[in-house]
């Protein structure tokens, strides 16, 4: 290194002794925790002076030590944006007498909603831009927009922070106003009712939890409580059912579940338990003409199945079987219209969609590829025979397609325009199975330029997530392509802790078998090296928010094996954050991890992987923790201290650096061309981690 080598930041240590259930342990950085976390996360201007300071002296540190990539994350950024089609429109959905849709002109940052007569005939509205609604802030995010059933009114809610608390408004289609008096601390989501009276929301409390659930006159006026959940570890919201009879209200959490209903004829009543809730039991329901149609994993079925009841009588015990439990398929999600139900089903890492219809024929919309993604849209309106399916693969750019359930005749109505160019041919995706520990095989997709060698000699990017059964499918993302083009291999573990391989694929890798889930993705790398895709010390893992968790727990156990660890906004201060009942996603969180609270045997076995308490001396490899100053989700403390916990214990003189954005939150910046610039300032990471860009400094 040369002599202007910048200095990293020390950050100070004030020790502090936690006692719990008869164990202690020491925290050197709890001070970087803000007392005042719930209001700094609405107004991050409240941010602690010292914590602030440390904040931005990190962030100069790592602009420093990554300067010599700049032109790389230029050159990265202007690749990704070429591939954007800059003025551009979703498919229009139709509904009624409109069609609604999503434009962007160029230059855009964000979207402008907009619908046009059904047909043709008559010019586009303007419903929202949301560009004008961001003007003049460092962050806006429009997380949901909605139109009334009768037309006449276009609800959207916005998150001016990043801190995930919105605002609802309401725009009066006939004039163009927005009425006055917005709702606010809300979560996103909304509903209006079936007769377009009311507009019923979610609120959020000041843990940031969802707790009650709220309605008014969609005009405005005086608000009323629906329903109030008092369960701390459930997360709630509102909607109505695929045929408008009905509002529901649904608690949940990984495990659990239980819906409420209100009848559509009348908006106003109190809502009814459909099913009670019982631990361990998971449903949702949706209504179809005559009767309930519900998914559930209710009778052992792991992989969920779908059965039927009464409209009068939609409890367990008149449940009837529509499409059985099958082991090894997982039922994701259901899809209604009038006449036919569609349904996404996952195995092996890979989708399929079956149709079915009332008499109970069905038939499967599939694909022959060792590895895609096939996504289920449904249908905007309830009486039709048409549903909307996307299919991509990590080589292949989106295809948009309306289907006919009747006549199974598919139309093609858009395929992803890459203006860059892009030539599928050029690539190559593989489906590769990892042995893990205990034998099970992990699926490993793998994309690479067909000209790449696979001797050991490119470098590779292993993504992984692995919680909440959440599945990574094996898409396609124009991102990737400014490393495969490069020479690199792109490859996706699809590690247990998400549905990939079914249900049961989540439920081994959770609570007490959450080890799975590393060892998993170590083996995934181990895979790669032995069948001459990578080589180690060669591959940098990439992991967001619980992927980031991942990324802790197994930057601990192989430092050897990576170039570099990315923790996107990494979820690895895992003991405090599930002692801390205060933070949002605590208890909600319990049945997915255990809790240190009140089980010995949860904290022990937390304590034995919880990536910050796990840092140790060793060699590890070249880290980037990023993080968002107001998310709600991973606070900002948390890759803080992780960092200043790691740049001490390395032995290896590879960096550890730290990226906060001081404007947003747990997704990064809402802007889409500012979001690509932090992409390619972590992909431009990789780069310099592989080519030990450090040395040059």
């Amino acid at each position: 290194m040369s002599q202007g080598t910048p200095v990293p930041p020390v950050a100070k240590k004030i020790p502090v002794r936690i006692e719990q259930l008869g164990r202690v342990r020491t925290d050197d950085y709890q001070w970087m925790k803000d007392d005042n976390w719930q209001a700094v996360l609405r107004d991050p201007t409240l941010i602690k002076a010292d914590v602030k300071e440390h904040l931005e002296a990190e962030n100069a540190y790592r602009e420093a030590m990554m300067a010599s990539t700049l032109p790389l994350q230029a050159a990265m950024f202007e690749e990704m944006k070429g591939r954007i089609k800059e003025a551009d429109s979703s498919v229009p959905s139709p509904d009624g007498p409109w069609e609604y849709y999503v434009e962007y002109r160029t230059g855009d940052q964000h979207p402008r909603y907009m619908r046009k007569p059904r047909g043709g005939a008559g010019e586009p509205q303007l419903l929202l831009d949301a560009n004008a609604l961001a003007e003049g802030k460092a962050y806006s995010e429009v997380s949901s927009t909605d139109h009334s059933p009768d037309h006449a009114l276009f609800a959207f809610s916005e998150d001016a922070q990043g801190s995930e608390v919105h605002q609802i408004f309401v725009r009066d289609l006939a004039t163009g106003e927005v009425l006055p008096d917005p709702i606010g601390s809300a979560i996103g989501d909304f509903t209006f009712s079936p007769d377009s009276e009311w507009i019923f929301w979610t609120n959020r409390d000041d843990n940031g939890r969802p707790d009650k659930i709220f309605r008014r006159p969609a005009r405005g006026g005086e608000t009323t409580l629906v329903y109030q959940e008092d369960d701390d570890g459930m997360f709630i919201s509102v909607g109505r059912t695929a045929d408008d009879a009905f509002i529901l209200i649904t608690a949940g959490n990984q495990e659990t579940s239980e819906a409420r209903v209100i009848p559509a004829a009348t908006p106003t009543a109190t809502p009814v338990v459909l099913e009670p809730r019982v631990v361990g039991r998971l449903y949702d329901a949706d209504h179809w003409g005559d009767r309930w149609v519900i998914r559930t994993n209710a009778d052992d079925s792991i992989d969920f199945k779908i059965v039927e009841a009464p409209t009068a009588t939609p409890g367990k015990a008149h449940w009837a079987d529509l499409v059985p439990h099958t082991p090894g398929r997982y039922i994701e999600g259901v899809a209604l219209v009038k006449d036919y139900i569609g349904r996404q089903e996952r195995a092996d890492a890979n989708t399929k969609i079956v149709i079915r219809d009332r008499a109970g024929a069905e038939h499967e919309i599939a694909v022959d590829e060792p590895a895609y993604s096939l996504s289920l849209g449904g249908a905007s309106e309830f009486d039709t025979t048409t549903m909307r399916y996307g299919y991509n693969s990590p080589s292949t750019p989106t295809s948009t397609y309306d289907y006919d359930l009747a006549t199974r005749e598919r139309t093609l109505r858009k395929v992803q325009e890459v203006p860059s160019g892009h030539v599928i041919s050029d690539y190559v995706v593989e489906r590769l199975n990892a042995p893990a520990p205990d034998g099970e095989l992990v699926p490993v997709t793998v994309l690479r330029r067909r000209d790449t060698p696979v001797d050991g000699s490119a470098p590779v990017l292993l993504y992984g997530y692995g919680s909440y059964g959440s599945p990574i499918p094996a898409s396609f993302s124009t991102n990737r392509l400014s490393l495969v083009d490069r020479g690199w291999i792109y490859a996706i573990a699809h590690v247990r802790g998400g549905s990939d391989k079914g249900w049961n694929w989540f439920l081994t890798a959770r609570r007490m078998t959450k080890k799975n889930t590393f060892t998993d993705f170590v083996a995934s790398a181990e895979h790669l090296i032995a069948r001459g895709y990578a080589s180690s010390g060669r591959i940098v893992a990439e992991g967001r928010s619980a992927g980031g968790m991942l990324m802790g727990a197994i930057n601990n156990m192989r430092p050897d094996l990576w170039a570099g660890v990315i923790g996107g906004v990494p979820f690895v201060d895992v003991i405090n954050t599930m002692s801390d009942t205060s933070l949002p996603l605590t208890p909600p969180e319990w049945p997915e991890w255990g809790n240190p609270i009140e089980d010995p045997e949860a904290y022990d076995y937390m304590m034995s992987y919880s990536p910050y308490d796990q840092v140790g001396p060793m060699a590890y490899p070249a880290v980037l923790a990023t993080g968002g100053l107001s998310d709600p989700r991973v606070t900002y403390w948390e890759p803080e201290k992780w960092v200043a916990k790691l740049r001490p214990a390395t032995t290896s003189g590879k960096p550890i650096l730290l990226k906060i954005n001081m404007e947003a939150g747990h997704a990064g910046s809402s802007g889409r061309f500012d979001y690509l610039k932090e992409v390619a300032h972590d992909y431009a990471f990789a780069v310099w981690a592989i080519d030990k860009g450090w040395e040059r400094v």
